[in-house]
């Protein structure tokens, strides 16, 4: 062996050493107020134990969020005159940008936010935008009530599957 690969060779494996033992790489932290990434192995996993722990669907429901598939249908459809600008079907928000229905003077925009998965109107929110500034509720009202009619359609018309 040359010397270059010998020199080599102890440098990797005094760090490798280095590493293994209790005053390493993290006791040189003590002291300088940087706390090192250190958590229990089932925070990172999530809680599971084994490789089929992610074949289980024990999720905790206060974390995942469901959205109504009949209202986030209905809004698509009844709002498909506007562009989608960004959607997240886990969060329960889409982002429309700027349209004008067929026969309207003005163009809106608007944010929809389906917040539970109940066919519901508490589930629904809708905030609507011209270009003079926020739309009367009046106009927020009737985009709601026909985003719900819509989804009461979806589902009767699902049922008869």
């Amino acid at each position: 062996m040359s010397t270059r690969t010998r020199l080599v060779a102890s440098s990797l494996l005094v760090l490798f050493l280095a590493s293994c033992g209790g005053s390493g790489f993290l006791s040189g932290l003590k002291g300088t107020g940087v706390k090192p990434d250190v958590r229990d192995p089932q925070d990172i996993a999530g809680g599971k134990q084994t490789i089929w722990d992610l074949f289980t669907n024990a999720d905790n429901p206060n974390v995942t969020i469901n959205v109504n598939k009949y209202i986030w249908n209905a809004a698509l459809d009844v709002l498909s005159f506007l562009p989608v600008q960004a959607a997240d079907p886990f969060s329960g928000v889409i982002v429309m940008g700027w349209g004008r229905a067929k026969g309207a003077s003005r163009s809106y925009r608007a944010t929809v936010y389906i917040q539970d998965p109940a066919l519901d109107a508490r589930s629904l929110k809708v905030a609507l935008v011209s270009k003079s500034g926020p739309a009367s509720r009046d106009t927020v009202r009737a985009i709601e009530d026909a985003i719900l009619t819509r989804a009461r359609q979806l589902r009767i018309a699902d049922g008869k599957l």
